[in-house]
């Protein structure tokens, strides 16, 4: 009898599900995308522009081999459960492996894993769909989109500036950090002075004179106020409010991604790499279970089933006190609903209990999420606020103080969250206090603060949430900023760049116009916009704007190098390469003269097979490798650093790898 086949996009799920279904299923891994656009066409876009925005689909380099056998697999089976990942892009994965492997529509059915586990993943395959077109239609155009801007920018700033790329939000995210470094450098400091006069048990800071604010802005200003107070500071009023200390939201990607950053430390790329492996299934001995729902959502809705369980192990936990509400997205918040938030799927699979099969940042970032998603159904914690006014000679001095009289969901996110007491005396109205102790210090104001990697997200606020790892890995990676105390600087490339764009296409690499396109991309999510037609407005826009800019974008002159040139006595210029820079003459195309570099032999070793020498050496990337100079007639060659030594297990050379000594051919290491 044939099996049913089930198609997901990781390896590492396919197991688990497989155990769950039975011998009646099979599952297997497409290993993600299988097809992108071709590298073809007008511009090598991909897209047939004049017919529609057709685009013209061709296996990934690697997949030929993964699209023959799943074809192999779907020819052996009655019916194909399409199961890539719950979001857009899973959508359009699947709907590219129906297209691709010639599936036909009475023979495939759409599934949503939002968790892996037993019984979801049973209740998914019971209750099929089909593939959402309008969906695939909105990804669809988010990729061309991206190929086109991302392909003519490219091109442009290579040609003119030696950019290396640009990108509809990459480019957006890099404005951001430039537009505040250009704020930095505008900042011009002002000075101010604190007044404060210090008590046994508190402290109490000068803001007004009589009913007006007061500014300190020199010395002498400070000064005049420290002559005409006494000692004597009598308590004008006091104020106490119990005030409610409210949860927040559970997780979605951008807000775990800025909430791991600040408080674990972790880079988004990392914790994304973890929720993705918390999310596929962790061995938990007895069974193989998913510990968090799909960690690529928008919406901060948690599902019933698990609300009621939840509240139940609030109240038998903590005490009914400490159960709370379902907290509700205002009307005007940007979410979208169409999956619930990051939660762990079972409220009983407390950190705890699981922490001996977890790493330990695994096990990190699965407590945040826990913890978030229970205070996010706690009681509000409640404060008492207290703030005492004081009078002296019409200066009016303020202290404030607050009380935790009820800890609420503090109970179980107070490690993420800061709620020192600061307990202020039993003081009574018109009770005169003094004291002779009274400070005044100069102060200047403080630029903007450069950009972390949370608070570019939260700025962001484009795109999709799951994409930001990967913008602002590229974003380093063309050397466009660099990391300053864990915050983003930008080079003068970045800067360059920067610059280039906002002259040319100024109205279309903004926060604004890249926003308005996602609401675009949202509306033909949800038909009611057509797909090419969005496309078109798009590319009547930006096309002559790129054309211009080929046109009149100035073309950055290479860097001399103060020689000339031994064949026609023209500046020698640093020029940019397939495999970097190099030095050539000016003149160029009349006179081809490249110098060639000197190149420094870094000596390793002895050669194990040959009477040569292993030496340092770089591949056509660039990418540091250590081989026989006896090449081509040796062909020995490592890409880690080999020792003169061999291993006493199998004899071939010892390499070091990571601060740690290791055979180059078995899996011997050296203690």
């Amino acid at each position: 009898m044939s099996k049913n086949l089930v198609i997901v996009e990781s390896p590492s799920k396919s197991k688990t599900i497989e155990k769950y279904l039975g011998g009646d299923y099979k599952v297997v891994s497409s290993k993600g995308h299988i097809r992108d656009l071709a590298t073809t066409g007008s511009y090598g876009l991909g897209v047939d522009i004049e017919n529609g925005f057709k685009p013209n689909y061709v296996p990934i380099k690697g997949k030929s081999s993964v699209i023959k056998e799943l074809k192999k697999d779907v020819k052996d089976s009655d019916m194909v459960y399409l199961a890539s990942d719950p979001d857009r892009e899973g959508e359009a994965i699947a709907w590219h492996l129906k297209d691709a492997l010639g599936i036909k529509d009475k023979d495939y059915k759409r599934v949503l894993f939002n968790e892996i586990t037993h019984d979801k993943v049973i209740e998914a395959i019971n209750n099929p769909t089909v593939i959402d077109d309008n969906l695939v239609k909105s990804q669809e155009t988010r990729r061309i989109l991206d190929r086109i801007i991302g392909f003519r920018l490219s091109k442009l700033l290579q040609s003119k500036i030696g950019a290396k790329s640009a990108g509809r939000v990459q480019s957006v995210a890099l404005k951001l950090i430039v537009d505040r470094e250009r704020e930095i450098e505008a900042f011009i400091p002002e000075e101010y002075w604190k007044i404060i006069a210090i008590f046994p048990d508190y402290e109490a800071e000068l803001f007004k004179y009589k009913t007006e604010d007061i500014e300190l802005h020199s010395e002498d200003d400070a000064n005049k106020v420290l002559d005409a107070i006494g000692e004597d500071y009598t308590v004008e009023s006091i104020e106490k409010k119990e005030k409610a200390r409210k949860s927040k939201f559970p997780f979605i990607t951008s807000t775990l991604q800025q909430e791991a950053s600040t408080k674990l430390g972790f880079p988004a790329r990392k914790t994304m790499q973890i929720a993705q492996k918390l999310y596929e299934g962790i061995d938990l001995g007895s069974e193989t279970v998913g510990l968090i729902t799909y960690m690529r959502t928008d919406s901060i809705r948690l599902s019933d089933d698990f609300i009621k369980p939840a509240m139940k192990y609030i109240e038998e936990n903590y005490g009914k006190k400490y159960v709370g509400y379902i907290k509700q997205a205002k009307k005007n918040d940007n979410v979208q609903d169409a999956h619930e938030a990051i939660r762990p799927t079972s409220v009983l699979r407390d950190p705890l209990t699981v922490k001996q099969y977890l790493s330990s940042d695994e096990f990190k970032l699965y407590s945040l999420i826990y913890k978030r998603t229970l205070a996010s159904l706690m009681a509000d914690a409640t404060v008492n606020s207290t703030t005492i006014i004081f009078d002296n000679n019409d200066y009016k001095f303020k202290t404030t103080g607050s009380i935790l009289i009820f800890d609420g969901y503090l109970k179980v996110y107070g490690d993420y969250e800061s709620s020192e007491d600061k307990i202020l005396p039993e003081i009574g109205e018109n009770q005169v206090c003094s004291t002779t102790n009274v400070e005044s210090t100069q102060h200047f104001t403080t630029p903007p603060a450069r950009y972390t990697e949370a608070k570019l997200i939260e700025e962001l606020g484009i795109g999709r949430p799951s994409t930001y790892a990967t913008i602002i890995d590229t974003i380093k990676s063309r050397d466009y900023v660099t990391l300053e105390e864990k915050k983003f600087k930008p080079t003068e490339m970045g800067i360059e760049t920067t610059d280039k764009l906002q002259e040319f296409f100024s109205d279309l690499i903004n926060t604004d116009y890249t926003r308005d396109m996602e609401d675009d991309l949202d509306s033909v999510a949800d038909g009611k916009l057509v797909w090419n037609e969005v496309l078109k407005k798009f590319y009547d826009l930006f096309e002559p704007r790129v054309k211009n800019a080929f046109s009149d974008m100035e073309k950055k002159a290479p860097e001399e190098t103060g020689e000339t040139c031994p064949e026609c006595g023209n500046p020698l210029v640093i020029r940019k390469g397939k495999y970097g820079a190099f030095t050539a003459c000016s003149n160029y195309p009349e006179c081809k003269y490249i110098k060639k570099e000197e190149v420094t032999v870094v000596e390793v070793c002895d050669c194990p097979n040959c009477s040569g020498k292993i030496i340092e050496k770089k591949s056509r990337k660039g990418k540091v490798f250590y081989g026989c100079n006896n090449y081509p007639k040796c062909k020995t060659a490592y890409w880690d650093k080999p020792i003169s030594k061999k291993c006493p297990e199998c004899s071939e050379m010892l390499v070091e790898k990571n601060g740690k000594v290791k055979c180059s051919s078995c899996s011997y290491t050296e203690e």
